[in-house]
């Protein structure tokens, strides 16, 4: 179990939210994020018999920031999935309600919580855990807060899934869709169930974000009707690439031990007899980590130090390659509804390296060309919708603050009804998307 910490009030979201809601916050007494039954489906009926969305249980408390309760419902759901290997799962999602909620729309806000530690997924922070991992959450308040002040239902999914499979990309789309289910078919939530639906995400939310609007069509085309769009920023597309962008980077190269740890968890893959000593060291002390653990706090590592001398090469690791494809955003079907994309390019600030050959700039973990690659590749495969934004002087984090408020106004234009505009014939060219596996 981790160690959890004080209660630490994110003041400015909670102001915020409390605003909005025309009510004063209280302190509540510090949560534990121990074992939780209602994490588990206890129902005779087998999963596999169950249809992905179902709710299978249901609670409803306050949503809490950094353990701090406010005056909005939170309505958790434990719902049926489906894992990165196509098996039946359950998965848990908050559905934030506030005061006047409008029950025909409602807004997925797929969190970048980052870590291979389920004790810090969103539902445990919604329901009042603090850990140190759970407190990028506590941040995301401040990105919440706007959606509720507008009336909107918010709905957070733990986007990684019941074992916290990071980087697993078709998971979180899965599980992003199957959350959208739950909360427009559950009665406590108050939506209905044809409710247009916006997507937004950041980073590790981005993942969730445009593979849940890749996989909609073919996984979840009841969803997919009633989708009005999806924003991002800061999107991984082709993570072999990002390997190699960040590999012996200063801030960032901590989470290419991470994504393995991820990609081995979620498709069940064995990655000893690949790592030195070392990177087994890594490996073992990262395997419970989250994003909060790895920044700047491995400075310089690569793969190589991570490999066994004859697997220096990342690309003579066959599970690896296989897992890698999977993953891969380039390969992954072309999303129907439409979608605002930013990305930062100056990831020097972030201490990545921007001329190394192939890859380009990035915002120090994302590249850059491989996201404007991804736009034009949507834009020539069928939808027209595709706005990008490049913010050439920010890094991966300090993209965040433009990209966030037009963000919004672009998920509201979209529920107003407004044409979507369009970057297409526009784009700067890309990285090829091709795999180079």
């Amino acid at each position: 179990m981790r160690k959890i910490l004080g209660r630490v009030p994110v003041v400015t979201a909670a102001a915020v939210l409390a605003l909005a809601a025309g009510s004063t916050v209280e302190f509540a007494p510090q949560a534990n994020a121990g074992p939780d039954a209602f994490y588990e489906y206890h129902g005779a009926t087998p999963l596999s018999s169950i249809e992905p969305g179902t709710v299978l249980d249901t609670r409803i408390l306050p949503y809490h920031v950094s353990g701090l309760p406010l005056p909005v419902t939170a309505v958790q759901l434990l719902y049926r999935t489906t894992d990165a290997q196509q098996r039946p799962a359950v998965g848990v999602t908050s559905v934030l309600v506030p005061p006047g909620s409008d029950p025909a729309k409602a807004v997925a806000y797929q969190s970048f919580y980052d870590s291979l530690n389920p004790a810090d997924s969103p539902s445990r922070a919604v329901a009042g855990d603090v850990t140190f991992g759970g407190m990028v959450n506590a941040s995301e308040g401040v990105l919440i807060a706007p959606l509720l002040a507008q009336g909107y239902t918010v709905i957070v999914d733990d986007t990684e899934g019941e074992q916290a499979d990071f980087a697993a990309g078709p998971e979180y789309g899965m599980n992003t869709l199957d959350s959208i289910r739950a909360a427009t078919h559950s009665s406590a939530t108050g939506l209905n169930a044809d409710a247009r639906i916006g997507m937004i995400g950041y980073s590790g939310g981005a993942i969730a974000t445009n593979w849940a609007a890749a996989l909609a069509p073919s996984y979840a085309p009841d969803v997919d009707a009633n989708l009005v769009g999806a924003a991002e920023g800061g999107v991984l597309v082709n993570p072999a690439r990002n390997l190699s962008y960040i590999s012996g980077s200063i801030g960032w190269s901590g989470v290419a031990a991470m994504a393995i740890i991820g990609i081995a968890r979620s498709y069940d893959i064995d990655f000893t007899p690949y790592l030195s000593g070392y990177g087994a060291q890594v490996v073992s002390r990262l395997s419970n980590a989250s994003i909060a653990n790895v920044l700047f706090q491995y400075p310089g590592l690569t793969w190589q130090q991570m490999a066994k001398p004859e697997y220096a090469d990342p690309n003579s690791v066959p599970p690896f390659v296989e897992a890698v494809r999977k993953i891969d955003l380039g390969l992954a079907p072309t999303p129907t509804i439409p979608m605002f994309i930013g990305q930062g390019a100056n990831g020097e600030l972030e201490g990545s390296d921007g001329s190394k050959p192939g890859i380009g700039h990035g915002d120090g973990v994302m590249v850059a060309g491989d996201v404007r690659a991804l736009a034009n590749q949507y834009c020539e495969t069928g939808n027209p919708s595709i706005q990008y934004q490049q913010y050439d002087l920010l890094s991966h984090v300090p993209s965040m603050a433009p990209w966030s408020p037009v963000a919004l106004g672009w998920l509201n234009d979209r529920f107003a009804g407004a044409p979507a505009p369009t970057s297409c014939g526009a784009i700067a060219p890309g990285n090829p998307l091709t795999p180079e596996l």
